[in-house]
Formats: structure tokens, C-alpha cells, sequence
């Protein structure tokens, strides 16, 4: 029997994610989207691609939660996009309004899965999440490191004309200007880049990682990206469902793992059935340690701006 994975939101990055998955086989894929219609001649469109590239799995679009009920994964892409005008609080707080109705629907249907946050400021909504759904922190997290480390293993692998699959790279923290790229364990065939890279051309790549996602948006001029967003949540999803235990950058809960807590930022975890089985420390320098703190003292700021108070609905962790 495949698995059930439900995607709310059906623009770009949820639709090309759930023709991913659908590709894979492993999980039948409910597409949820308020816009009548939308949903529905996406999921039909896939759906007619079946045939000719060999899938089997069931695409249903709808405008309703009802389809979702008793999914294994519930991927969250909705939000607003930022308007002529709007400040970012203003942007933060409206996404935070769609975030938390979604999140009560998908409990309300689902509340023995897993939820996947990929709207942004991802790690603030992934907080959010984990308030309002007063799940436990494994069964809540959000894409982030592993779509900053492609596309450093990206930038890496052109530069140094090698193979993608040879490289390795090590991005955590914020998704966003804070990201914490460490140099040191970005490896290519083992190799450290330190040894492979001039310091110019190191610091190079990580100014493009992270100005990854507006670099897309300038040239693309409307729209921002999906490709890799998207690779990225169904590899994440695919880790999950079919219980890998792979071991991925993802935006987490700490409770003082890194000497950090009650915040969300992105650090190695362990993906399987039960969602993120262990968070993994890795060994940082007292300088590494300090940025690390710093960017999610960053989070926790934006953080500040959606926490529900002690009258709200939030879970106090």
C-alpha cells in the first residue's frame, strides 16, 4: 500500500513537488490549493503524464482538507508573496495568519503525521507550526539546509568542473542572509575545498549560496524558485516515508543542542518513519560556535513577531 503525502498549496514549488513524488511511486499525492480549479487541472494534468513516463501513483486536486485525512506527510508551501509596499512584518504577519489556519486543518485530518514547512521565513513559520500543532518537535521541521547545501554542491562542482555526486557541503543556521556555510567540512571526494579553493573563491561561492534565492528572483524578474525548492522537499518527504534515516540539513527545534533553544534554525538531522530521530552535533570551533549563536539569535527575533503570548494557543517548549 504506498503512503499518503498531501501538499497544500499548489503554486510552483507544491505542484513540481508533487509530480516528484508522484514520479517515485511510493505515495499516492492529494494537491490542496484555496483557488478553485487550480488544484484540480494540475492533478489531472499529472496525472495524464502517467502513462508515459510509467508511474502508478493516485494525484487528486481539491480545494478542501477532507482528501488529506490520515496523510503520512503533510508539506506545507502556502503563503503570500511580498507585495509592492509591504514590509516584511507585514509579510511575516499575513503568512503567519495562512500558516496557522493551514496547520489546524492538517492536524485536523492528520494528526499522526508529519508536517513539512517550506513556506517562508521558513524557520519562523516551522516554529509557528510546531506551536499550533502542538506536535512534538520530530514530527515538525522544515526545508532550509538541504536547498542552501545544493546549491553550494552546485556552485562547487562547476567550479571545479567534478560531479555533483562528489561533493559535499556543510550549510546550517538561518535560511536567509545569517546561513553558516563551514568551509572546512565542504568536501569534494573527501577533500576539504580549503585545500582544493583559494579563500577568494571560497568566499565567492558562499556569497552566492547566500543570496541563492534572490539571485533567481532578479533574473526570473516575477516569480522566484521552484526546481531546486522542490527537489529538495521530495528528497526530504522520500527520507521520511520510506524511513531512510538519512541524515540531512533541515529546520528544527533545538532544545539545547549547539547550547541553543527555543528557536528553529537549520543542523544535521536523522530522517526516518518517525520524522527527525536525532539531531546531530557536530563538533564547532568556539568562532563557529558564536556565529551559529548568532544566527539564530536572528531567528529568534522574527520569532518574536508571530510567538503566540501565554493568553494564546502556543505550546510552551
Amino acid at each position: 500500500m504506498r503512503s499518503k503525502i498531501s501538499i497544500i498549496g499548489a503554486g510552483s514549488v507544491g505542484a513540481t513537488c508533487a509530480q516528484r513524488i508522484a514520479e517515485k511511486g511510493y505515495a499516492d499525492v492529494v494537491l490542496v490549493d484555496i483557488i478553485p480549479g487550480l488544484p484540480q487541472g494540475k492533478a489531472l494534468d499529472m496525472m495524464e503524464s502517467a502513462p508515459v513516463l510509467g508511474f502508478d501513483s493516485h494525484i487528486v486536486g481539491t480545494n478542501g482538507y477532507e482528501e488529506t485525512v490520515g496523510s503520512d506527510v503533510v508539506i506545507v508551501t502556502s503563503g503570500l508573496a511580498r507585495k509592492p509596499g509591504m514590509t516584511r512584518d507585514e509579510l511575516l504577519l499575513a503568512n503567519a495568519k495562512i500558516i496557522t489556519e493551514v496547520t489546524r486543518n492538517a492536524v485536523k485530518y492528520s494528526p499522526d503525521g508529519i508536517i513539512l514547512v517550506v513556506t517562508n521565513p521558513v524557520d519562523t513559520m516551522t516554529y509557528l507550526v510546531l506551536n499550533a500543532s502542538s506536535f512534538p518537535p520530530s514530527r515538525v521541521f522544515g526545508l532550509s539546509g538541504v536547498l542552501d547545501s545544493a546549491r553550494l554542491s552546485s556552485f562547487i562542482a562547476a567550479e571545479l568542473g567534478v560531479s555533483v555526486a562528489d561533493v559535499f557541503t556543510c550549510v546550517i543556521g538561518e535560511h536567509g542572509k545569517n546561513m553558516m556555510i563551514i568551509p572546512r567540512l565542504c568536501t569534494v571526494g573527501s577533500i576539504p575545498i580549503t585545500r582544493l579553493l583559494q579563500p577568494e573563491a571560497i568566499d565567492r561561492l558562499v556569497a552566492r549560496t547566500v543570496n541563492g534565492g534572490a539571485e533567481i528572483v532578479d533574473l526570473l524578474k516575477t516569480g522566484s524558485a521552484f526546481y531546486a525548492p522542490s527537489a529538495a522537499v521530495a528528497q526530504m518527504a522520500e527520507a521520511v516515508v520510506l524511513d531512510k534515516k538519512q541524515v540531512l540539513p533541515c529546520a528544527v527545534y533545538l532544545q539545547r543542542e549547539y547550547g541553543i533553544k527555543d528557536t528553529v534554525i537549520s543542523v544535521p538531522v536523522k530522517l526516518g518513519k518517525a520524522g527527525v530521530e536525532e539531531i546531530i552535533e557536530l563538533e564547532l570551533t568556539a568562532g563557529e560556535k558564536k556565529q551559529l549563536t548568532g544566527s539564530a539569535e536572528a531567528v529568534r527575533e522574527l520569532i518574536k513577531t508571530v510567538k503566540p503570548d501565554s493568553k494564546g494557543d502556543g505550546v510552551t517548549r
